[in-house]
């Protein structure tokens, strides 16, 4: 009896240190995932520059770059219950949606640095 007491005591244990290790695992993967989508919205946000400068030749490649943002932060947003994060995310929803009504009110140029300051600040958050 006392040995089946012991094996059941050191599995006990066993789940118990594996647990922490499981969570912190899933806290990493989370903050894997959040640098990754910060990162490929990084890369939006740049070629959103570029194509805001390009507008003339080919307007579609800006509602293009501003699809790829909303997409990623689609991404992050589901991922994460970091209030930072959410923060963040909507600062820079805003500032795309910002971008979108300028380009529909007819400018053609809009300022897109409050939507590279919000990605930014997204990218911030969101490392380690």
């Amino acid at each position: 009896m006392a040995a089946r007491h012991r094996r059941r005591t050191a599995a006990f244990a066993a789940v118990l240190v594996a647990l922490p290790a499981a969570v912190g695992c899933d806290a990493v993967n989370k903050a894997l995932d959040c640098v990754q989508t910060a990162d490929s919205i990084a890369d939006s946000v740049t070629s959103l520059q570029q194509a805001v400068e390009n507008a003339a030749n080919d307007p579609t490649q800006t509602d293009e770059s501003l699809n790829a943002i909303e997409n990623n932060l689609d991404k992050i947003g589901d991922k994460t219950d970091n209030a930072d994060v959410n923060k963040a995310v909507d600062d820079l929803n805003k500032a795309v949606g910002n971008v979108r009504t300028a380009i529909k009110n007819g400018d053609n140029t809009p300022d897109v640095s409050p939507v590279t300051d919000a990605a930014g600040e997204l990218t911030k958050v969101c490392t380690p």
